[in-house]
């Protein structure tokens, strides 16, 4: 099991350091300029997605429908105030970003990246233990493991939709008098209903910068450090690291999702929420 957990005499793990349950070492200025900092963080995000998400309705919409809703300019005053990215479309969830792809192959790639994430992260915790999830590193791994997851329950019943015909390749004639009626899509198909609040939560979002910070804090920053002291990295590590962002760039390259760069907020809470979350296990457990 050594290409497993390293057979190195070093390791990677962070060591003791001062006591961290004690009132003193909570009550300086150092701890005061790092709340100030993550309260000013959490503010920002906070006041950019209330400035321009828009709030969920539960409807989806089709892609005709919307952009005669734009051409409304009089009429549509109160919807301008949001970006355009931020409509969920009716087949945006499971449908490839090119018409040449058929929503199988996302649908084929989504299910094989969820379980072999599944697979790395139950070991990884069967092996290490429970105390793993005290890291940044496998917060974000298990976010992505649960996005692939829901990816792959959407694409399974958007694939079903396709083939029936119900909310997929629709004719020409069809389309054209969805266009001529204006009207919402609000039953066709579910999938995108059920999405909704899951979408909402911004999973994508959270995972696309966290894996961006992760990955290269640990192969520009850490990696150098542990090639000089001479420490092991296992199997874990490096996977943990590297076939996340893989899995994530595949989907993006594949899916038909827009990602909106003001939802980069979302990222940042998740970040500011971790480190809070770190705060109050070493206010009550001396781990490190």
């Amino acid at each position: 099991m050594d290409f497993l957990t390293g057979g190195s005499k070093n390791s990677w793990q962070p060591v003791m350091g001062a006591d961290t349950t004690t009132t003193s070492y909570w009550l300086n200025w150092r701890v005061l300029l790092c709340c100030v900092w993550i309260l000013t963080a959490m503010g920002v995000a906070s006041y950019l997605i209330t400035k321009y998400e828009r709030p969920f309705n539960g409807k989806s919409r089709n892609r005709s429908d919307y952009d005669d809703d734009d051409d409304d300019d009089d009429d549509d005053d109160d919807e301008d105030e949001y970006d355009d990215g931020d409509v969920l479309y009716d087949d945006e969830v499971w449908k490839p970003c090119l018409k040449g792809i058929h929503p199988a192959w996302l649908m084929t790639y989504r299910i094989f990246a969820f379980v072999v994430l599944l697979i790395l992260i139950t070991l990884n915790a069967v092996v290490d233990g429970g105390s793993i999830f005290y890291y940044y590193t496998q917060w974000t791994f298990t976010l992505i493991t649960i996005y692939f997851g829901i990816g792959s329950l959407l694409s399974i019943y958007g694939c079903c939709q396709n083939h029936n015909k119900v909310g997929g390749d629709r004719s020409e004639e069809q389309d054209e008098e969805q266009q001529a009626a204006g009207a919402e899509i609000t039953n066709l198909p579910n999938a995108a209903k059920y999405v909704g609040p899951i979408d909402r939560t911004r999973p994508r979002q959270m995972q696309a910068g966290a894996v961006v910070l992760t990955d290269l804090v640990f192969w520009f920053i850490i990696v150098p450090f542990l090639a000089i002291k001479d420490y092991n990295m296992n199997f874990f590590i490096i996977n943990m690291h590297s076939i996340n962002a893989v899995f994530l760039l595949g989907d993006t390259a594949l899916n038909s999702l827009r990602f909106p760069w003001f939802r980069i907020a979302y990222f940042v809470l998740w970040t500011c929420v971790f480190v809070v979350f770190q705060w109050v296990v070493h206010a009550c457990i001396a781990l490190w």
